[in-house]
């Protein structure tokens, strides 16, 4: 099964593929689109709508699990990471790929037992379950794989 997980965002969306082939997920591929702050909301939906296609075509996932909307501290960015999860779910639906959805207490509350982990030790735990010392650099694309990871165990309950 190959999982394609996202952590949606205007700025940032990232993105990691995790393949299921065994007990251990594999990443596949992982990455980041970033849209240009300078741009109008609208030319940066569709910059996140085009390059998620692509990503989709390339790597035909089996399912989606997205980063669900659950707790924002910052009330300026709510509306557009909601305009961005809509965009990445109508691209899913564009390619009939199922999404799930999981909160980010759901996800560390999966990958380290406590749903209020700090993000250092969600990292440790993506690093463990993926067996390498070497993610990347950016916390969105973590993040994403944290998801993808998340959901494969989910649905293997």
């Amino acid at each position: 099964m190959r999982i394609l997980g996202i952590d949606p965002g205007m700025a940032i969306v990232g993105y990691g593929i995790v393949d299921i082939t065994g007990e251990k997920p594999l990443l596949y591929a992982s990455g980041s689109i970033q849209t240009n702050k300078d741009l109008p909301d609208s030319k940066r939906l569709l910059e996140i709508y085009n390059d998620l296609s692509l990503i989709v075509e390339k790597y035909q996932p089996d399912c989606a699990s997205v980063e669900e909307l659950f707790f924002f501290k910052n009330q300026k960015t709510v509306i557009p990471v909601a305009e961005a999860r809509g965009v990445i779910l109508t691209v899913l639906e564009k390619y009939n790929i199922p999404v799930y959805g999981y909160t980010p207490m759901e996800v560390k509350q999966v990958l380290t037992g406590y749903g209020r982990a700090e993000k250092k030790e969600v990292e440790q735990m993506v690093k463990i379950a993926l067996d390498t010392d070497n993610l990347p650099k950016l916390d969105d694309t973590v993040d994403a794989i944290a998801i993808a990871i998340c959901h494969s165990r989910n649905s293997m309950v």
